[in-house]
């Protein structure tokens, strides 16, 4: 699949998250099989522009592949100046968002409310793909809710904007992520247009990345919570996609090894403290994956403030399985 003038690697995409996309996730989602990764969502507003925590959002030093970065807001003007502030700090694609349904977004017409007016849509598209020299892509969802439904006439207006490539979550914003993904309305966007269409919702399976893509005629997929403790997902899809086989699972030795280094990258991105805090959150993904852990063991894990404690409690963690298993959860053997 292309964006632009870039080739990507494959058609799997990591999903923008707000606050899970960040560098070292990204990067490590890149290095089993993610052909490209989007920031998680960065203000447009000025007065945020080079606030610590944004610009952290969109810190781009050594990252691997290629560089996309999600800006968020309702202002054209201020909307094409993130875009070139964004590009001048390394992006090479901009990403738009109206696609979130969180009620702080919405509740300032940002994200996936902005799909209530299509005059400002096109606006704000316009604005930005002419405010940058680099490819600038659009995820949206289905609609507004579900008697407002108008992705078809959004993804047309994309189009004649100049926007490189869309993607379309299977959701209306009033479903939030309730319910299940619609890949109607995907399938009928891809037919409505000739660029790139990405799909996402739902896809938490190889049967499911495939059955995605072939029911939807989709150029690629993107992959959002799946990926949360699994950044090896996008392997097996690669896999499954290639070889119509299931990949050898990943074993519990390698599980630790990623997540141990995960959790080191963090440290180093955010510093000792705010890496070991927001080091919990993926513990608790990666371990979803193998089974529940003791109260006992869980939570001295989430109350350490040390990097070194964090570490060593996660690795003693690890001895509670049978590392003779390959990671199939309704098989995982825990010894207490």
């Amino acid at each position: 699949m292309k964006i632009g003038p870039y080739q990507l690697q494959n058609n799997l995409i990591l999903a923008p998250m707000a606050g899970i996309t960040d560098r070292p996730f990204r990067n490590l989602c890149k290095r089993y099989g993610a052909g490209l990764a989007v920031s998680e969502m960065v203000a447009s507003n000025p007065a945020l522009r080079k606030h610590k925590r944004t610009l952290l959002k969109a810190d781009h030093t050594g990252e691997t592949g290629l560089r996309s970065v999600q800006i968020l807001g309702t202002n054209p003007k201020q909307m094409a100046a993130a875009a070139q502030f964004n590009a001048q700090r390394g992006a090479q694609i901009i990403d738009i968002n109206m696609g979130c349904p969180a009620k702080k977004v919405c509740s300032v017409a940002a994200g996936s409310a902005l799909l209530r007016d299509e005059n400002l849509v096109s606006d704000i598209l316009q604005q930005v793909v002419q405010a940058v020299n680099i490819p600038v892509t659009l995820k949206i969802r289905t609609g507004w809710d579900k008697d407002n439904r108008n992705a078809v006439n959004i993804a047309r207006v994309a189009e004649q904007s100049g926007i490189a490539a869309l993607t379309v979550h299977g959701r209306t914003r009033a479903c939030a992520f309730k319910g299940a993904a619609e890949y109607d309305t995907i399938k009928a966007v891809k037919s409505a247009v000739a660029i790139p269409v990405i799909a996402n919702g739902d896809i938490d399976s190889v049967e499911k990345a495939k059955y995605v893509l072939d029911y939807t005629s989709a150029d690629a997929i993107m992959i959002g919570r799946a990926a949360q403790g699994r950044p090896w997902f996008f392997q097996e899809i690669q896999h499954y996609l290639q070889t119509g086989e299931q990949m050898v699972q990943t074993d519990i030795a390698k599980i630790k090894d990623i997540l141990m280094h995960h959790l080191q990258e963090l440290y180093l991105f955010y510093g000792a403290l705010n890496g070991v805090r927001i080091g919990r959150k993926h513990i608790g993904w990666y371990f979803d994956h193998l089974g529940s852990l003791p109260a006992a063991i869980k939570q001295p894990i989430y109350q350490t403030n040390s990097p070194e404690n964090q570490l060593s409690l996660v690795s003693s963690a690890f001895d509670l399985f049978n590392n003779t298993l390959p990671l199939r959860p309704a098989s995982i053997e825990i010894k207490y």
